[in-house]
Parts: C-alpha cells; sequence; structure tokens
C-alpha cells in the first residue's frame, strides 16, 4: 500500500497551527504529513513553484488542495482530495 504524502506550508500563525491540528486529527495510517516552515528559502521557493500565495496550505501527494487556492483549509475539500483515506 503507498502512502499518502501531505505537506502542510506554515508561518507559524495561529490559522497555521490549526491547519496543521486539523490534519494531523483527519489523517489515517497511510498518511504521512510534514510541517513545512515559509521562513525557510528553500520551502518558500518550492511554495511560489506549487502556487501558493497565502498560509497555511495543504498539498496532498504533490497537488495544491483546491481549497487552499483561493479561499483557505476546509476539511471537507480535504477529504475529498483523499486525506484520511488510504491512497
Amino acid at each position: 500500500m503507498s502512502q499518502r504524502h501531505i505537506e502542510i506550508f506554515s508561518a507559524g500563525c495561529s490559522a497555521c497551527t490549526d491547519t496543521i491540528e486539523l490534519v494531523n486529527r483527519m489523517v489515517c495510517g497511510s498518511c504521512s504529513v510534514e510541517v513545512l516552515d515559509m521562513k525557510d528559502a528553500a520551502v518558500a521557493k518550492r511554495a511560489r513553484e506549487l502556487g501558493i500565495r497565502s498560509v497555511p496550505a495543504v498539498v496532498i501527494d504533490g497537488k495544491l488542495a483546491d481549497c487552499c487556492a483561493s479561499r483557505g483549509v476546509d476539511e471537507a475539500t480535504l477529504r475529498a482530495a483523499g486525506v484520511g483515506r488510504p491512497a
């Protein structure tokens, strides 16, 4: 079984902390979660490459979650993208 890789781009704000907690509550045993600090230049560069314009942002298996491309993190959209389900 493959793992679903979830990246959370964070600036350490309270909204970012809330998103980290939300994703950690949602994940299943086949999910790996990585929290990335936007203060790191390499992380910020990757965020730009992925089209991230604001944080918090969630990337699932290399693709920016639809909710994060415009209106912010949304649990229903993350679930629809596969968070909490085996890959």
